[in-house]
């Protein structure tokens, strides 16, 4: 299992609505573009959106579903890529102060994707969420920082990694 965690510059309500918001979608995860609602409401159980993921010439038409949502703390998507089968990606918000500690875990959960799951497809994932979550780090800092205001005793050092790779460029 691919777990990461990372510690976000802002509180878990300021990053549960950057999850929350299907519109953002493509802005955090690694991969997907036009990101396009196609059933239900974001991010309820049910809820599915659609978006494409392109790999060089090649195009990819996905989706993820809601599969469990805890408002505030947990958003659990069953990211489907066609006949490479399903993914499971949990997303855990806990309280670290006035920040939030954002712990990602995905693994392959139906299809061919699972028979090919191995060390080397567990490294190319830890780099996709080290790049997943910079981006949702940025994003939820970004809008934390619009509603309150630079924090003038905040670190210079920003958000902090945990994780295989931390601290790695």
């Amino acid at each position: 299992m691919a777990v990461r965690h990372r510690l976000v510059q802002a509180s878990p309500a300021a990053v549960w609505d950057v999850l929350a918001n299907g519109d953002l979608y493509v802005e955090w995860v690694v991969g997907p573009s036009e990101v396009t609602p196609k059933s239900g409401q974001w991010p309820q159980v049910g809820a599915t959106i659609a978006y494409e993921v392109r790999l060089g010439p090649l195009r990819l038409n996905n989706e993820s579903v809601v599969r469990r949502c805890e408002e505030g703390s947990v958003l659990e998507l069953e990211a489907k890529a066609g006949r490479l089968g399903t993914g499971r990606i949990a997303i855990e918000l806990r309280p670290w102060g006035e920040n939030c500690l954002v712990i990602v875990d995905e693994h392959p959960l139906r299809g061919p994707g699972g028979l090919v799951h191995n060390a080397a497809v567990e490294a190319l994932i830890q780099v996709r969420h080290r790049a997943m979550l910079a981006r949702l780090a940025k994003l939820c800092e970004a809008q934390a920082g619009d509603r309150c205001g630079p924090d003038p005793t905040a670190d210079s050092a920003g958000s902090v990694e945990f994780g295989p790779g931390a601290g790695r460029a």
